[in-house]
């Protein structure tokens, strides 16, 4: 048998050998554990950014096998959408061709990595199998009536020619492809998530202490629940058809309702056009909301940022004193927030007031933070945001408490009819229509008889057609095809017209978990009794960019099938591990944006094509800026357990690391040493019982402390998996000191030191199991262990006293440097460990001719003497 660590050739070997003993499938009637790996999207190819994911997951999944439980851990392919149509769009290929060669390279990197997936269960969004039971719950929506359609001003990226969620849009960017984003009014379906807010906010209780602390913020800001009053504001337009109608609006602020002097609406509020069709304003406001709907979102939002409007040249009543209000069309009402209307008060408002000084609008005190100074509307050069005293309001003048003022204020509109106690979410309902080919086809017929009516089960799937142009030219590519437009209405069997939209891929992705379970299942989507036994997913595994979209997504639809009676769980996930981002050097240029480094003359840093200067920065590996790194070179020249081993090493697996191919090279020295110190170690211990717990000898120093050390390595591993916090870069370096101890020990040469020699062998192999897998089958059949496999072993005991220390080395410092270390039994008594370290010849040369002033000691880490 060879000694060499032939690292290609044992690989292959075992990831066969797994394959043949099924052993990824659940089997045994242990504790049930799902991990679940984000699945990817089959765009290109897999980079080192994926690898990080999957590593993790992959140790998870390792561990638990060999603490007896019945894993889970199945992998598929979130094909559709716009990664997948995009990347079709480039090759010039269809997406079924383009996506299905994806998936199978993607599969064999996975494969050849060892990840340890039961690929019986395989799963692709794109395939009808799929997609057939995504429009099936679309339609459960329906039925519930979370799904609907309606004419919205909604995101439109000029560049992926395709409308995108809100989740989608970051700093008014594409999320996908960086263009700016524009507003663009369309007929658009969506799921009614803004229902399901509350719910959503107070499911993070039982979530708290297991998924991260920073998702959990980023999802309650995001859903941002407010609590104020809704007002209504009468409609002063004589001759307009909402003359008379009211307008509601949301405010944290009712106790300033006395200082309203004009009342601002989002350019995007369909008000608007009511209000000035027909008038000689009209054409102005129009075009001036056309120019503040393009702005930069994010700028509009902003204080420091300049107010701009338009007048409409109609009003609104006030409905606590009846004044008259005009109302402005304004760049920083969005109508994210609130009902896209507000009433402006600009004395206690920074926004308003900014606004009110440009355009010369009046400035109303209502609450002055001194009577005995009061505040000047005309000489004001700032709004007063804070508490005080109540003024010009009526019957609340005096009242010197906010809270006292807001309740009154409101328990007045309720009594009045024109206002109430409300609770605001930032929260908007799920925008799910996209006018792109690449996705499930809304399953949807527009009759001219019957109106909106669904697609019966019966028919479904309702199939992608095969021969559309795929590229987006604005509208839907599937408009164009004949032969699916026009159909039949399934009620009164009319000529009608189906929808020719398709669905957000992240419809897709917010229930595949449950379809791993049953991924055959043709009677429905997946079988609930398996769902009660799986569900939620004990392990979640992704990144943190997606703590505001699929998190909340995914979160949305188990409340939803938990409500329609299919799932007994309403949370998806118990727990959630975000991993860090993998980052390398991106290149681009002004002209041609992200390069890839065989498009860049790296000497000049010009770009090869147009000539223009290169910038750089380290960013996360992503295929969009060409900047990700390939495993596959380093599988061939390292072999998948040094991959695996080197990117847990890299750092805390939570936080974001540089890609460095020396770290590489570095961890793949550790595994040979691994190798070769092991492998010869093994002929010397073969037959020997290895020490266990309890066992009575003697034992000479150095194989005392290479149990202490291994054990302790143990005991770090196994509070890693256990307490989830997933620190394997220390527990690596634990291998790594346990390597150290052991070739220190030298060769064992008495029975006691032959059985520890094994023992700690077999734990270190345990050990590394996880992250070096190949390797530690290896060495484990060599050491002729029972069993088909390291992982069907039961996970070690740490031996509590093999970590007692008999000795421990204490620093000693002279007024705070180093001047020397002592050695003592552990426990040492303090003027014990004084007077060896005071007795120290190193230590004495620094004290000769001084007094010692202070003692300062640690006990089993620190002496200093102050001296003087």
């Amino acid at each position: 048998m060879s000694q060499d660590y032939d690292f290609k050739s044992l690989e292959s070997r075992w990831q066969a050998k797994w394959q043949e003993l099924r052993l990824f499938e659940p089997h045994g009637d242990g504790e049930p554990y799902y991990c679940l790996m984000m699945y990817p999207y089959p765009s290109g190819a897999l980079h080192m950014g994926h690898i990080i994911n999957y590593s993790i997951g992959d140790a998870m999944v390792r561990y638990h096998l060999m603490r007896g439980r019945r894993v889970l851990t199945p992998m598929g392919w979130d094909s559709f959408g716009l990664p997948a149509e995009n990347h079709a769009i480039r090759t010039g290929t269809p997406p079924a061709e383009s996506t299905k060669k994806c998936i199978d390279a993607m599969r064999r990197q996975m494969i050849r990595a060892g990840f340890g997936y039961d690929w019986s269960r395989e799963i692709a969004t794109s395939h009808p199998g799929y997609y057939r039971w995504t429009q099936w719950l679309f339609l459960k929506f329906f039925e519930k009536g979370l799904a609907f359609r309606k004419r919205a001003p909604v995101n439109w990226c000029s560049s992926c020619r395709t409308v995108l969620a809100n989740e989608q849009v970051h700093d008014d960017a594409c999320e996908r492809c960086g263009t700016v984003v524009d507003q663009k009014d369309l007929e658009q379906w969506f799921f009614r998530m803004s229902s399901y807010a509350q719910r959503l906010l107070d499911g993070h209780e039982q979530l708290q202490g297991k998924w991260p602390d920073r998702v959990i913020k980023m999802q309650k800001a995001w859903i941002g629940r407010s609590e104020g009053a809704r007002l209504e504001f009468e409609i002063v337009a004589p001759g307009a058809e909402c003359h008379g109608e009211k307008i509601p609006v949301f405010t944290t602020r009712p106790d300033t309702t006395y200082g309203v002097t004009f009342f601002s609406l989002a350019p995007e509020h369909s008000l608007v056009v009511d209000l000035v069709r027909g008038t000689e304003r009209e054409q102005e406001v129009l075009e001036a909301c056309r120019k503040m709907r393009n702005q930069d979102r994010v700028e509009r939002a902003s204080e420091e940022s300049e107010k701009t409007g338009v007048f409409t040249g109609r009003h609104v009543r006030n409905p606590f004193d009846g004044s008259l209000a005009e109302i402005w069309v304004c760049n920083y009402v969005l109508m994210d927030y609130g009902t896209g209307a507000v009433m402006a008060v600009p004395a206690h408002d920074q926004r308003d007031f900014l606004f009110a000084r440009k355009y010369g609008l009046p400035v109303k005190v209502v609450i002055q933070p001194s009577l005995e100074e009061p505040l000047a509307e005309a000489s004001m050069t700032e709004s007063h945001e804070g508490g005080g005293v109540q003024v010009a309001s009526g019957p609340l003048d005096g009242i010197d408490s906010r809270v006292e003022a807001i309740r009154q204020m409101t328990s007045y509109a309720k009594e009045q009819g024109f206002g109430d106690f409300s609770v605001h979410y930032r929260l908007k309902d799920w925008l799910l229509s996209r006018q792109r080919y690449w996705g499930a086809p809304i399953p949807i017929v527009y009759c001219e008889e019957c109106g909106i009516v669904p697609v019966p089960e019966a028919e479904l799937p309702v199939l992608l057609p095969k021969e559309v142009e795929f590229r987006p030219a604005g509208d839907s590519p599937l408009a164009t095809c004949e032969s699916f437009v026009r159909t039949r209405c399934p009620r009164c069997q009319r000529e009608a017209r189906r929808e020719t939209d398709t669905m957000d891929t992240f419809v897709d992705s917010s229930w595949y978990l449950y379809r791993y379970l049953s991924p055959g299942d043709e009677e429905r989507p997946f079988d609930a009794e398996t769902a009660r036994n799986w569900i939620p997913v004990h392990q979640y595994v992704g990144g943190i960019e997606h703590a505001t979209m699929h998190l909340i997504y995914a979160r949305f639809f188990a409340m939803v099938l938990h409500d329609l009676g299919l799932l007994e769980a309403e949370e998806p996930f118990q727990r959630l591990f975000c991993q860090g981002m993998v980052c390398a050097r991106a290149y681009r240029c002004e002209t041609h944006k992200w390069l890839s480094k065989e498009e860049i003359d790296l000497d000049g840093m010009t770009c090869k094509e147009c000539g223009g200067p290169v910038t750089s920065e380290m960013t996360k590996m992503s295929k969009t800026k060409k900047n990700g790194v390939s495993p596959d070179a380093l599988f061939e020249q390292y072999g998948a357990d040094t991959v695996h081993t080197s990117i847990l090493f890299s750092g805390p697996p939570d936080q974001s690391v540089d890609y460095n191919e020396r770290s590489v090279r570095g961890i793949h020295r550790f595994l040979r040493r691994f190798w070769d110190t092991l492998v010869s170690l093994v002929p010397k211990v073969s037959g020997v019982e290895p020490w266990t717990a309890g066992r009575s000898g003697d034992l000479s120093g150095n194989w005392k402390t290479t149990r202490r050390v291994c054990h302790g390595t143990l005991k770090r591993v196994t509070e890693a998996f256990d307490k989830h916090g997933f620190h394997f870069n220390t527990c690596i370096a634990g291998s790594m000191e346990s390597l150290n101890a052991l070739r220190a020990a030298g060769d064992p040469k008495t029975e006691e030191e032959r059985a520890a020699c094994r023992e700690s062998i077999l734990l270190m192999t345990q050990i590394l199991a996880p992250f070096a897998p190949h390797l530690a089958e290896e060495l484990w059949d060599r050491l002729e262990q029972p069993g088909p496999s390291i992982f069907r072993q039961p996970w070690p005991c740490v031996d509590q006293d093999a970590l007692a220390v008999e000795e421990v080395e204490i620093a000693v410092q002279v007024n705070g440097k180093l001047r020397g270390q002592i050695r003592v039994p552990a426990g040492v008594e303090k003027e014990a460990a004084l007077a060896t370290a005071r007795e120290a010849a190193s230590v004495q040369k620094h004290l000769q001719g001084k007094t010692i002033k202070r003692e300062i000691y640690v006990p089993n880490r620190l002496i200093n003497f102050v001296a003087r």
